[in-house]
């Protein structure tokens, strides 16, 4: 299978986006292949933008992210207060941060949700990416949850074992508030590793996965 790198030419700025409706999307989604990315590109600016929150899940949040991007050349957390489930709701709003957003950031490449996500803020931050941003690299992460809603991805960024423990054991350490979920172990996130890792015949075994609507190879 042939092969797609990630880069930019050496020296330049790769800036990169990150969203996510709640305080621990982005790193369930996309952290290990993020953690990747900073070792390979360490001049590289990172926008990481939280849409939900409440007072102590922000905190959690910031600590997080801070502790992911430590290896970033530059950049901006911005931890976002609309209400956890009700986003679609305030699509208005949503939409005219998004416009915002879009006149200050402009992005080699995009994480976000997937759009077949069964959680109604998900699949909102996921429209609003495509309509805000038309002609960039968009790459839609997966969230294990109990709705059962994992599709066939088509794009694997293979990691190795040691990010894998570095990418659960941060969820799992700055989230507290989530324990209870029980859903949130830190098996339930290697197991999905795993698993893409085995779909796509890493070498290391492990490796995120994430659905590409478009993709275009220049001359």
């Amino acid at each position: 299978m042939l092969r797609m790198q990630l880069a930019k030419p050496a020296g330049s700025v790769y800036r990169i986006l990150c969203l996510g409706s709640h305080c621990d999307d982005i790193e369930i989604g996309c952290g290990g292949t993020i953690l990747r990315l900073l070792e390979e590109h360490p001049n590289a600016e990172v926008h990481w933008v939280v849409f939900t929150s409440t007072p102590a899940r922000a905190e959690e949040a910031r600590r997080s992210a801070a502790a992911f991007l430590e290896q970033a050349g530059t950049k901006e957390i911005l931890i976002k207060k609309f209400e956890d489930g009700f986003m679609p709701y305030s699509g208005r709003d949503v939409k005219t941060f998004f416009e915002e957003l879009k006149g200050r950031v402009s992005p080699d490449l995009i994480f976000t949700h997937y759009r077949h996500d069964l959680h109604q803020d998900h699949r909102l931050i996921c429209e609003l990416t495509w309509n805000t941003w038309r002609d960039h690299l968009i790459l839609e992460y997966e969230v294990p949850k109990y709705d059962g809603d994992f599709g066939t991805p088509n794009f694997f960024v293979e990691l190795d074992e040691s990010l894998c423990q570095r990418k659960t054991r941060r969820i799992v350490e700055h989230f507290g508030s989530q324990q209870q979920k029980h859903w949130f172990a830190e098996e339930t996130l290697l197991a999905v590793l795993r698993l893409r890792g085995m779909e796509c015949r890493a070498a290391s075994r492990h490796a995120e996965a994430f659905y590409s609507r478009k993709l275009v190879l220049g001359s």
